[in-house]
């Protein structure tokens, strides 16, 4: 007993203590990472092969051409598939111009090559992969729920409905009516620009399912009362009677009063 008492007063304990917590606490990480990228590890060598010289022809200018970044842009390694299906699928990437941030546009490839890009750089390192088509199914979700979180979590930018809103320095957050099912998980899951990371443990996959349901109800309900107006809320509405009406009451004053002269 007193030599294991000497043992644990050693002074190497505590850094022995620590190595081991850190090996564990990594390896941990690794597990998980791994798992959230299994998806993307059942891409064949010959799609990363293809993914590896698209990257290298459009991408390696400003990431590096193994991914490791630059001055110009990001390294891109342990970002996972699902960053790459978004920012390529929705036309951010590659990037058409410098500005406060990326704009959606027409997509530069197709769902192919989009597809092999993703593979070439999830095989730099683990990541977050492109979700499972049954974490998609708005049908299966709960809007209700979704409502709830996106309140919580999104409305703060997005505005309530998804419509968007102005940020900072030119940035903004953008509306969510044609967004697809994919790039909206793939979203929360990746934290695009100044959106935050919403990973497993801070949204389930049901939760952002229910989130992607609400976004979909919202963005597909009429409005019986006439136009929207970005269903940004009363004021809004009143600012726009208020410029609107007030120069029609006052164009039609003035044409009475020219009439009666």
């Amino acid at each position: 007993m007193k030599l294991l008492a000497d043992r644990r007063r050693h002074p190497m304990a505590l850094v022995v203590l620590l190595l081991v917590g850190l090996l564990m606490t990594g390896g941990a990480y690794a597990l998980f990472t791994q798992t959230s990228s299994a998806k993307a590890d059942t891409a064949s060598a010959s799609d990363v092969d293809e993914g590896k010289k698209l990257f290298a022809a459009n991408c390696a200018t400003c990431h590096g051409l193994n991914g490791e970044g630059s001055k110009a842009g990001p390294g891109l390694i342990g970002v996972g598939a699902a960053a790459v299906d978004f920012q390529v699928g929705t036309g951010r990437m590659p990037l058409q111009s410098n500005g406060p941030q990326a704009r959606a546009k027409e997509p530069q490839f197709d769902e192919e090559q989009t597809a092999q890009l993703a593979a070439y750089v999830a095989s730099l390192g683990p990541g977050p992969a492109v979700p499972e088509d049954e974490n998609l199914d708005a049908s299966k979700g709960d809007p209700a729920a979704g409502g709830s979180l996106f309140r919580t979590n999104c409305a703060m930018c997005h505005n309530v409905v998804g419509a968007g809103g102005a940020l900072t320095r030119g940035k903004y957050a953008p509306n969510l009516a044609d967004v697809s099912e994919k790039h909206l998980y793939e979203a929360m899951q990746t934290g695009p620009q100044n959106m935050p990371i919403f990973n497993d443990a801070n949204l389930t996959p049901d939760d952002k399912r229910d989130v992607i349901a609400y976004v979909k109800e919202v963005s597909d309900t009429p409005s019986p009362g006439g136009f929207k107006l970005g269903s940004l809320g009363p004021v809004a509405e009143g600012l726009f009677i208020w410029f609107f009406g007030l120069s029609a009451v006052i164009g039609l004053t003035v044409w009475l009063s020219s009439r009666a002269k």
